[in-house]
């Protein structure tokens, strides 16, 4: 078991010397010579050396290094000792520093003012009275009176060491006697002292000397109140003038108005009759004056004058300033300004179709002085013009329509915004167009109305002039008016078909646009709900239409789809659920109706196909890439919907070119079957064709059209089938040329560079060798401020730790001198309290004492 401290401690005391066997008198005569300092000195280092010791919080070593190393600065730093430390002073040394400097700065916060002393020598315990006197004394005097302008070195100096007495600095220099001369000599001066108080309080006034003095004296700096004086008197003038002008042109106003009725009945050809002169001879006076400015005057319904002019004055603040408009352009600034705007729609297309985000900035650039928003509806302006089709500005009715609700079907009849064009759909053609939601066209407020409502809304006299007189004619021969012009809003499908009956299929679209200027989202604001539900039944509709026997005519279907596609811009989010219902819906079979086929076509025609990822779009490709690849073609029902959904499926890919394995598996197949039609067979020819344009830039284009598609196509033995034989052996030969396989280098082995390793004669492995200056001085600079914000963030938490610790001792000092406060109260209170009840109880004694 090892010793106890006091054991360790008398065991350290007896070896050091400092206790043992009392000494005799003279060996304490003989220790108390030359070496009794000496000794005391090392008794006293002994006792810190046991003190330190037996405390092992009072010294610290230093951090040991991670991975231990011997090198020849370490075994000569120090002799070798480790580094040790003293946290006790350490801390006590800051806690000292703290109270000198923070702990001032925290009782003076959120005060102001304070008298700071800078008196030589009052902060100096060690200056003695001599000295500092001796010290200012030569302070002044040293002090160079009317010193250069631009010598910078004694302006500080003059400001801390003035010396004052009483308020009044102390001038030594220049020292001027208080005896006046002048006044013991036998005259007198009281005539000339009024002269020179008035001179005096002249000049204070800001007043000029006689013409004498001023000639003689300098001219001196005006003052501030010369200044603004001269500042008020300029502008009391200018506003003296503007007055004058503004009552000239008042002038000229009233003789011009004056002057006007008879200007007027001269351009019209009628003299104006001549005015019966006036009884109070006002006509002479003034001449022939304004009605109104003439009752004003004379002071006739002056609150009725009040009254106009006011509102006259509201509907002037109500007037809307006029615009600054662009200016020309030339042809070449017009073509590179189209440029780049393609050039950024196709970029902002093809971060969407590569999955990348699109800004918000992007998506809603628009130009702000053209497009403003109408209340709460979202108006969205339409993007035909952006596509190539005719804008809505010069897009003029066709013959025989007089209005928007008897429209035709034109070639501009698929909806903009599309990457598919639905006439195109079964010809396997290309179509170059882009996104909807990028290409919005600059039209103002009032061109923002949906084109098929506009008619309804209201349209300027000469079109409807000009259109009535060209096609007068075949306007009589339109079935539109025999349809009713009003019908309720149908928030179902099976309201929408009660609402059909008896209207033909082909004036359906005529019913819908009727219904849709009815019930327009701007004429009411239930509208906008109803319209909502609208879309949803119009979505049914177009699928239930496909379904009747007979087939409607395809311009109808496209009518509609158009129909939804404007609807979808200012209801998108209940377009979009309707669609998706559909798809849901055709999840759960294994068939595809003519109805879904019509869905496909309008989700390609209103939605974009090009992006990575679309809530509509990308379901209905699943959906049509799930039924090619679990269907076998054996009945013709099932090629014709083959055919026509692979024709789908290439223009949903006509811009992003995505590869869909179960097209070609598809198409292979049907090209195998025997009792494929021929039309349909060409069909099919078209869409392998253009599949291998597609997809002639992947790595894997010869595996996949090699082994089955080109024997499918060289078996039939048709003009065509040799044509599209014809056409894939040459993208294939392309993309064999192109692939290029892996080979060794044409040139002999080069050996592996090397280099001889460097070798650093005072090596030490605490520091890091690296050869790039740059990269090394950056590193070095990182190990500083970490080690710079290591260290401040450790002393701000011990300045924390400080402010809390002073915040306590005063509230514990706060507390413990209220609590006396209170104590001292309480006892003066109940020491009144008991020397007031002894009086009563001593007065109640007495008396009962009388009674007796």
């Amino acid at each position: 078991m090892p010793p106890s401290q006091l054991k360790r401690l008398k065991v350290s005391l007896r070896e050091q010397g400092i206790v043992g066997p009392q000494k005799s008198k003279k060996e304490k005569k003989r220790s108390s010579g030359k070496d009794g300092a000496e000794r005391a000195a090392r008794r006293n280092a002994a006792l810190t050396n046991i003190r330190d010791s037996f405390n092992p919080f009072e010294i610290k070593a230093a951090k040991p290094e991670k991975f231990e190393s011997t090198s020849l600065q370490k075994a000569n730093a120090k002799n070798g000792k480790t580094m040790m430390g003293r946290p006790g002073v350490t801390k006590s040394m800051g806690e000292e520093t703290r109270r000198k400097t923070l702990l001032p700065e925290l009782q003076k916060r959120n005060k102001a003012g304070g008298i700071i002393d800078r008196r030589i020598g009052e902060n100096d315990p060690n200056m003695s009275l001599e000295d500092k006197m001796m010290e200012r004394f030569t302070r002044e005097k040293s002090r160079k009176k009317g010193a250069g302008l631009f010598d910078l070195e004694d302006d500080e100096d003059q400001e801390e060491v003035q010396l004052t007495h009483m308020g009044r600095a102390l001038e030594l220099e220049g020292e001027q006697d208080d005896f006046d001369a002048g006044s013991l000599s036998g005259g007198s001066d009281d005539e000339g002292r009024p002269r020179r108080l008035k001179r005096r309080r002249d000049s204070d006034d800001g007043t000029e000397l006689t013409d004498e003095e001023g000639e003689d004296a300098p001219e001196r700096k005006k003052s501030k109140a010369e200044v603004m004086k001269e500042v008020i008197a300029k502008s009391k003038f200018h506003k003296y003038e503007r007055q004058q002008a503004k009552e000239d042109d008042d002038d000229l106003r009233e003789k011009l108005d004056a002057d006007m009725h008879d200007v007027l009945s001269l351009l019209r050809g009628v003299k104006k009759p001549h005015s019966l002169p006036i009884a109070d001879g006002t006509e002479g006076a003034l001449g022939t004056m304004n009605p109104e400015r003439m009752a004003l005057m004379s002071n006739a319904d002056k609150a009725r004058a009040e009254k106009e002019y006011d509102k006259r004055l509201f509907e002037m603040k109500l007037d809307r300033r006029a615009a600054p408009t662009t200016r020309t352009k030339t042809g070449e600034e017009k073509a590179k300004e189209e440029a780049e705007k393609l050039k950024k729609l196709e970029e902002k297309r093809m971060k969407r179709m590569r999955g990348e985000e699109v800004s918000s900035d992007e998506e809603d650039e628009q130009p702000k002085g053209n497009v403003e928003a109408q209340g709460d509806e979202d108006v969205f302006p339409d993007d035909a013009a952006e596509f190539g089709l005719q804008d809505l500005h010069t897009n003029l009715r066709p013959p025989g329509v007089d209005d928007e609700d008897d429209f035709v079907i034109d070639d501009d009849l698929v909806a903009s915004g599309s990457e598919m064009d639905e006439e195109d759909v079964p010809s396997g053609s290309e179509v170059e167009s882009s996104d909807e939601e990028d290409q919005e066209p600059q039209i103002n407020e009032e061109e923002e109305e949906d084109e098929f409502v506009r008619g309804i809304l209201g349209k300027s006299d000469e079109e409807k002039a000009q259109e009535k007189a060209q096609n007068a004619k075949k306007a009589l021969e339109t079935q539109a008016s025999k349809l009713s012009y009003t019908y309720p809003c149908p928030q179902s499908h099976e309201e929408l078909v009660d609402v059909l009956k008896g209207v033909s299929v082909v004036d359906t679209p005529v019913v819908v646009q009727r219904i849709r200027a009815l019930y327009h989202p701007q004429l009411s604001a239930e509208n906008k709900e109803k319209m909502a539900n609208f879309c949803g039944a119009l979505v049914d509709h177009i699928s239930f239409l496909a379904l009747q026997k007979p087939a409607p005519s395809l311009a109808t279907v496209e009518t509609l789809i158009r129909h939804l596609h404007s609807l979808s811009r200012t209801f998108p989010l209940d377009v979009a659920k309707a669609f998706r219902s559909h798809l849901q819906e055709m999840l759960g079979v294994s068939t595809i109706s003519p109805g879904d086929l019509v869905i496909f076509t309008a989700i390609g025609t209103i939605y974009p196909t090009s992006d990575h990822f679309h809530q509509v779009v990308t379901p209905a490709i699943t959906i049509m890439a799930r039924w090619l690849g679990l269907t076998t073609p054996q009945t013709p029902q099932e090629l014709v919907t083959g055919a026509y959904v692979g024709t789908l499926c290439l223009k949903y890919q006509a811009l992003s070119k995505r590869y869909i394995p179960e097209l070609v598996r598809f198409t292979t197949l049907a090209l195998k079957h025997r009792s494929t039609p021929p039309d349909i067979t060409n069909t099919y020819l078209n869409n392998l064709t253009t599949m291998a344009d597609y997809w002639s830039a992947t790595p894997a284009f010869t595996e996949v059209f090699t082994p089955m598609a080109l024997a499918a196509v060289n078996a039939l033995g048709t003009k065509a089938g040799r044509r599209a034989a014809q056409h894939l052996s040459i993208q294939l030969a392309n993309a064999r040329q192109r692939r290029r396989p892996q080979e060794l280098h044409h040139w002999r082995p080069q050996p592996i560079k090397s280099s001889v390793p460097k070798f650093e004669e005072g090596f030490n492995p605490d520091k890091h060798y690296d050869p790039d200056m740059e990269r090394r001085e950056a590193a070095k600079l990182k190990a500083e401020y970490r080690r710079e914000k290591k260290g401040a963030m450790r002393e701000l938490r011990k300045d924390a730790s400080f402010i809390g610790r002073e915040k306590l001792r005063e509230k514990k000092e706060r507390d413990s001198a209220y609590e006396a406060k209170y104590k001292r109260l309480v006892a003066e209170i109940q020491g009144e309290e008991g020397a007031e009840k002894n009086a009563y109880e001593r007065e109640k004694k007495a008396r009962k004492g009388g009674r007796r």
